[in-house]
C-alpha cells in the first residue's frame, strides 16, 4: 500500500468478544457478522485506549476479549459523524446496521487482532 492509498484510510478499533472474533475468523478477517436484531448499530471507536476501556468493562461479561484494528475507507467513514460518548477520547462512530454489509465491502486489508485480555479470575473472598 504506498502512501497515497493510506491518506486515504481511515484506522478503526472494535473490541470483542471470542464469539465475534470467531466469526470474523470464518470470513478470512474481511468482514464483521451481522449484528443480531437487538444490535441496531455497529460500534467501530476512534483510539486504542478507548477499546482497550471497553474490553475491561465486557470481559466481565463476556470472558475473553479482544481488541482489533481495522482501515476502513475515509470516503465510507465520513458519511458517519465521531460520537463523543464520555470523556474527550471516548469517541466512535455510529454506523446502522443496515450499512454493515457496505462498511465490510470498505474495509482495506485484514482485521486484526492487536490486544488480547484473558479472562480475569477473581481471588477468592
Amino acid at each position: 500500500m504506498d502512501s497515497s492509498e493510506r491518506e486515504d484510510l481511515i484506522e478503526m478499533f472494535r473490541p470483542c468478544n471470542q464469539a465475534e472474533l470467531d466469526l470474523v475468523a470464518e470470513s478470512g478477517y474481511t468482514a464483521w457478522p451481522p449484528r443480531l436484531p437487538e444490535q441496531p448499530i455497529f460500534y467501530p471507536v476512534t483510539n486504542l485506549q478507548y477499546a482497550r476501556e471497553i474490553n475491561e468493562w465486557n470481559i466481565t461479561q463476556f470472558g475473553h476479549g479482544f481488541v482489533t484494528r481495522f482501515c476502513v475507507r475515509k470516503a465510507f467513514s465520513d458519511r458517519y459523524s465521531v460520537q463523543t460518548v464520555g470523556r474527550s477520547d471516548q469517541t466512535e462512530w455510529w454506523i446502522p446496521a443496515e450499512d454493515l454489509d457496505e462498511l465490510n465491502r470498505n474495509i482495506v486489508g485484514k482485521i486484526e487482532v492487536v490486544e488480547e485480555f484473558p479472562v480475569k479470575i477473581e481471588p477468592p473472598k
